[in-house]
């Protein structure tokens, strides 16, 4: 029994590797985003004060980009590349990682302040959208750009 309990113990030393790191592409479990794609910006393992759980600060894609044909003119074209971005703080149990990163940078738009006041969090939602529609218009991370079929 004592052989056993000393097993226990060190399996629970044994930490597990950090994979929920900023840039990693996750999808949503729950809320009102639940099957939409995310970006980690920023991860908190040990938690803080106010949330006292892992979590991560999560921007994504609330209203995916429609698909674009080449006989449109350039206004719809423009129009249909267009998407809604979210920002929020999530807990790392309604997250879903994937085996995708997308190199965008985010954590000087959307930091941890941000989620305090809504007119921050707004402007946040504004230049976290004129990013990823940048990064959409190169024509890398299709994946994360297209709705899921589900």
């Amino acid at each position: 029994k004592k052989a056993h309990l000393l097993r226990q113990r060190a399996c629970l030393s044994v930490s597990m590797p950090k994979f929920l790191k900023s840039g990693k592409v996750v999808v949503l479990l729950t809320g009102r985003h639940a099957g939409k794609k995310a970006v980690i910006v920023k991860q908190y393992d040990e938690g803080t004060a106010a949330r006292p759980y892992g979590h991560a600060l999560v921007t994504g894609i609330a209203k995916y980009p429609r698909k674009v044909k080449t006989r449109q003119s350039e206004a719809q074209q423009k129009k249909r590349m267009r998407m809604k971005t979210f920002v929020k703080v999530i807990n790392y149990n309604h997250l879903m990682p994937t085996r995708y990163t997308i190199d965008v940078d985010l954590k000087s738009v959307v930091t941890s302040d941000v989620m305090e006041n809504s007119s921050k969090r707004t402007e946040a939602c504004k230049a976290s959208k004129k990013a990823l529609e940048e990064r959409f218009a190169t024509g890398k991370n299709r994946w994360f750009f297209s709705a899921l079929k589900f």
